[in-house]
């Protein structure tokens, strides 16, 4: 009796693509949300290295959902501090902390640190994610830290240059519906529409600028 060979990878991801969702927007975003309350607590050092354990855990998450595993010095470089948060260790935190109650003492200002943490969280994340469905062409069951580099550094160039990079088009089949409303409301419903799609505007632009920095990673 003869029995089929199947590689751990393959029969992982055939597993979980019927399971489960991979990482879907909800799970992703409460690890956003944990990354910006990691910033936000009034601490000299544990925000950053808090921070850093959210992210850690959450690319944990991601590649587990494809079944691969990451070396301990992958899963660092993937979910170290962002270049604008300053470096790693008790001189980034030391930094870090000065900075956040600079903005304290700025009011509106305060919400910048979470803010920043939530996007690098979220970024990692999603483009990850994205970079395991569509841009990894290796077989291996094991992301090292090289690969890891490369991913972060494209990651990192993403943010930097996605107010620069033309966002993907979404082709959009539907027929416009009949129009029923007053000037007025169609004003008020067309700046509430804006402001709701202006996250996954910044989405399609962060992936596109993700998909040029990888390839020249």
């Amino acid at each position: 009796m003869s029995s089929e060979s199947v590689t751990p990878a393959p029969a992982s991801a055939r597993a979980l693509a019927t399971a489960s969702d991979r990482l879907g927007p909800g799970r992703l975003g409460t690890y956003s949300v944990m990354g910006a309350v990691a910033a936000a607590l009034p601490l000299p050092f544990i925000p950053g290295t808090l921070a850093t354990r959210v992210r850690g855990a959450l690319v944990h998450d991601v590649c587990a959902r494809f079944g691969l595993s990451l070396t301990p010095e992958a899963r660092h470089v993937l979910s170290a501090p962002g270049l604008a948060e300053g470096p790693e260790g008790l001189l980034g935190a030391a930094v870090r902390f000065a900075t956040a109650q600079i903005f304290a003492r700025l009011g509106p200002l305060t919400v910048v640190p979470p803010l920043r943490s939530a996007l690098l969280t979220f970024s990692i994340g999603h483009l990850l994610r994205r970079y395991l469905e569509h841009g990894r062409t290796g077989q291996s069951i094991r992301i090292d830290v090289e690969e890891a580099r490369r991913v972060r550094r494209a990651i990192e160039a993403a943010i930097s240059r996605s107010f620069m990079t033309a966002p993907r088009v979404d082709t959009d089949s539907g027929a416009a519906p009949e129009e029923l409303r007053d000037q007025f409301t169609q004003l008020t419903d067309g700046a509430f529409s804006a402001l709701a799609s202006l996250p996954s505007w910044l989405v399609r632009r962060l992936e596109a600028a993700f998909d040029e920095s990888l390839q020249s990673a």
